[in-house]
């Protein structure tokens, strides 16, 4: 399981990096903006860890409210959810 995991997992960093760039991109454009909701979802599948990088990288969303909440608020289910399943 762990050979299927690895890559969706780094797949869906990926991705999430991809959307929060093209984000940032949109809102120097003054183009339509993706969703908060919709890089949240990508965080709650997985890409936690790449909506944090992408966030420093990109200097994006890093002072938007609630959004850094419910970013922080995933992140330690998540960190949680894996420590549950490694006892």
């Amino acid at each position: 399981m762990l050979v299927y995991a690895i890559p969706a997992l780094l797949i869906v960093n990926l991705w999430t990096m991809l959307r929060f760039y093209d984000d940032k991109q949109r809102a120097r454009l003054g183009k339509r903006r993706i969703p908060e909701a919709d890089l949240l979802a990508l965080a709650l599948i997985g890409g936690s860890p790449g909506a944090f990088a992408a966030r420093h990288l990109f200097r994006h969303k890093t002072r938007k409210q609630p959004f850094s909440t419910w970013l922080m608020l995933i992140a330690v289910v998540q960190i949680g959810a894996a420590i549950g399943f490694a006892i």
